[in-house]
C-alpha cells in the first residue's frame, strides 16, 4: 500500500518549497471535502471507510478542479474515490496481480523482461487511483531510492546485458530533481546502459511538476530519454498538461502513453477515440491499453476481453494505426505483455 504523504525528498532547511511539492501538500485527501467541491453530498454513503482508511484518498486540486461538478458518473471522479464496491472479495483477485514480487532482484528491483530492469523508486504518487495494480506493494521495504540507490546500481553494474533503466513506483517524479540526478550521475558510470524511460503520471494530474529544474536535468542527460504518462480519458489533459507536455518535448523527451482500460471511465469508442486524439494534440503518441491488472478491490473496473477486443477494432476502423493503443495484458512469468 502506498503510505507515504508527500514527496520523499524535502527542500533544504530554510529554503521555500518548489510549488508543486506545495501544491502536493494541499491536495484533498477528504472524501467529504471532495464530494463537497463537486456538489454531491448523495456519493457519501457508498463511500468505503475500509477502503480510503487501506489505501487512502490523494488527489491534486488541479486534477480535481476537472471532474464535472455535479456528475456523479465523472470518468475522474470514478479514479479516485474509494467506494464501497471495493469491499468486495472476487475470486481470482489477489494482492500482486503482476507478479512483481517473484521477480524481485534486490531491494526496489525488479528484473522481468530481458535487455531491461524497472525500479521501483519510491512509494509516494501525487493521486491514489483506486485501480493501482501496486496498492498492495510493500513500499516500505522495497524501494530503490532508499539508501543512496546503492543497492540497484550495485545490481545493474553487475548486469552487462541490461541495456535500459526504468523509474518506476509509485511515481519517480514525487522524488525531488536533485534525488534523480544523484541516481543518473551514477547510472551514467555504467557503459552498458543505452536508454532511460521514466513512468509517470505527474506530468497529467500535477503539471507543476515539469518545472525549470526537471527539464535541466533531462536536458543533460546523456541518454535518449522515453517518457510514458497516463491518462486515462481526454479530459485529464487540459491546457496546463498540454503545455506541461511540450516543455518535455522541448527537452528532446520521447512521450507516450500508457491507459487501463476502465469500466466507467473509459469503455467505449468515443471515449479512447477522444483520448488518442487529444494526446496525439499534445505530442503524446498512445503506446498501450491495459487490461486491468487483477488486483484486490479493482474488480468493478474489470472489462471483459471480449468486449475490450472489440473496442480496439472499432478504434482500428476509425483512426491511423498511430493513434489506436495496443491492448495488452501483463502476465506473470511472460517475457513480454501479452497481446490481446
Amino acid at each position: 500500500m502506498i503510505t507515504a504523504p508527500a514527496p520523499t525528498s524535502q527542500p533544504a532547511p530554510g529554503a521555500a518549497p518548489a510549488r508543486w511539492q506545495q501544491l502536493w501538500r494541499e491536495a484533498v485527501r477528504d472524501p467529504a471535502e471532495l464530494l463537497a467541491l463537486l456538489g454531491l453530498p448523495e456519493l457519501a454513503g457508498r463511500v468505503s471507510a475500509s477502503a480510503e482508511a487501506q489505501f487512502p484518498l490523494r488527489v491534486p486540486r488541479g486534477f480535481v478542479a476537472r471532474m464535472r461538478p455535479g456528475d456523479p458518473h465523472d470518468p475522474l471522479l470514478r479514479q479516485v474515490l474509494p467506494l464501497d464496491e471495493e469491499d468486495r472479495l472476487v475470486p481470482g483477485f489477489g494482492l500482486d496481480a503482476v507478479g512483481d514480487l517473484a521477480a524481485g532482484a534486490g531491494t526496489g528491483v525488479i528484473h522481468k523482461y530481458e535487455g531491461r530492469v524497472l525500479l521501483v523508486a519510491t512509494g509516494s504518487c501525487a493521486v491514489h487511483c483506486r485501480y493501482c495494480f501496486r496498492r498492495h506493494y510493500p513500499y516500505a521495504e522495497q524501494t530503490a531510492a532508499a539508501g543512496g540507490w546503492r543497492e540497484a546500481l550495485d545490481y545493474l553494474a553487475g548486469a552487462p546485458d541490461v541495456r535500459e533503466v526504468l523509474l518506476s513506483g509509485g511515481d519517480p517524479l514525487s522524488l525531488s530533481t536533485a534525488k534523480l540526478a544523484e541516481f543518473t550521475r551514477e547510472l551514467a558510470k555504467l557503459p552498458h546502459i543505452r536508454r532511460l524511460r521514466l513512468h509517470t503520471r505527474l506530468p497529467v494530474v500535477l503539471p507543476e511538476r515539469v518545472d525549470a529544474e526537471l527539464m535541466a536535468w533531462l536536458g543533460g542527460l546523456p541518454w535518449p530519454v522515453v517518457m510514458v504518462v497516463h491518462a486515462n480519458h481526454g479530459n485529464e489533459i487540459d491546457p496546463g498538461v498540454a503545455a506541461a507536455l511540450a516543455r518535455l518535448r522541448g527537452a528532446g523527451v520521447h512521450l507516450l502513453n500508457q491507459a487501463v482500460l476502465l469500466r466507467g471511465v473509459n469503455d467505449g469508442v468515443e471515449a479512447l477515440a477522444d483520448l488518442s486524439a487529444r494526446l496525439f494534440e499534445a505530442g503524446v503518441l498512445p503506446y498501450y491499453l491495459h487490461q486491468l491488472d487483477r488486483v484486490a478491490g479493482t474488480a468493478h473496473f474489470e472489462v471483459p476481453d471480449e468486449q475490450a477486443r472489440a473496442l480496439v477494432a472499432a478504434l482500428a476502423a476509425r483512426l491511423p494505426g498511430y493513434l489506436v493503443p495496443r491492448l495488452v495484458r501483463e502476465e506473470p512469468g511472460a517475457p513480454s505483455k501479452t497481446p490481446l
